[in-house]
């Protein structure tokens, strides 16, 4: 296996820097927890998990910038592709390689409008993804209420590191997360989309204690700007 870093930009953006680097996500402009600008970042990929302005983010101006190569589902893409940047959609269930990174695109209990098409773009399905970088298996869950098939993700995919949302309000909150954690088992969770904007505050040490009453995975509590390494 070959290291991986995963650093976390605030909200749901993440970037994964192995062999190739991955950003998920890039919402950096007009998030007050963002620890970079958008010209900060050079990413070999993008993966978008669904059209809201919160995850779309910079997509398409870092994109443009880089020629990297974008994936999300496939309404997303069509409206990427309609800005004059390439992308390539894929859909749930199914596994797109990358520049030697395997995506997994994954159910989510969410909504994908596209804001930024002033809602002329059907936005699609919400998504969430199975990473497969440098030997790893990481999931990303998206914007997401918890589902039974949690469970299913993680007898398929065994996850090591999970990236959950506990903001509750427009995701699962600390008592969702808790069960989605106890069904997927992954060996860390790392939570994520809360205290971007005070409707999704959250205390992640209460999260912690809850985990780790009821299983042995680590919760791992991340500022924005700081990294885990596998």
């Amino acid at each position: 296996m070959d290291d991986v870093k995963i650093t976390w930009l605030g909200h749901a953006a993440f970037l994964f820097e192995a062999e190739k680097k991955l950003l998920i996500d890039p919402f950096i402009s007009g998030n007050p927890k963002a620890p970079c600008n958008p010209e900060d970042l050079d990413p070999d990929i993008i993966a978008v998990t669904h059209g809201h302005r919160d995850h779309l983010g910079d997509t398409v101006e870092i994109g443009a910038r880089t020629g990297c190569r974008i994936i999300s589902i496939h309404e997303v893409a069509n409206y990427i592709k309609s800005k004059g940047v390439f992308a390539e959609g894929m859909n749930k269930g199914g596994t797109i390689e990358v520049e030697g990174v395997n995506l997994t695109m994954t159910h989510a209990l969410h909504s994908s409008s596209i804001d930024a098409s002033n809602f002329s773009f059907d936005g699609g399905s919400p998504a969430g993804f199975v990473i497969g970088i440098g030997g790893h298996s990481i999931y990303h869950a998206g914007d997401t209420g918890v589902f039974g098939d949690m469970q299913l993700i993680g007898e398929l995919y065994e996850p090591e590191i999970a990236l959950l949302p506990i903001g509750s309000r427009f995701t699962m909150g600390i008592k969702e997360a808790v069960k989605a954690v106890e069904l997927i088992r992954p060996e860390i969770v790392v939570p994520m989309h809360y205290n971007t904007f005070d409707v999704i505050k959250q205390d992640p040490e209460e999260f912690r204690k809850a985990v780790e009453s009821k299983v042995d995975t680590k919760v791992v509590i991340l500022k924005p700007g700081e990294s885990i390494e596998l």
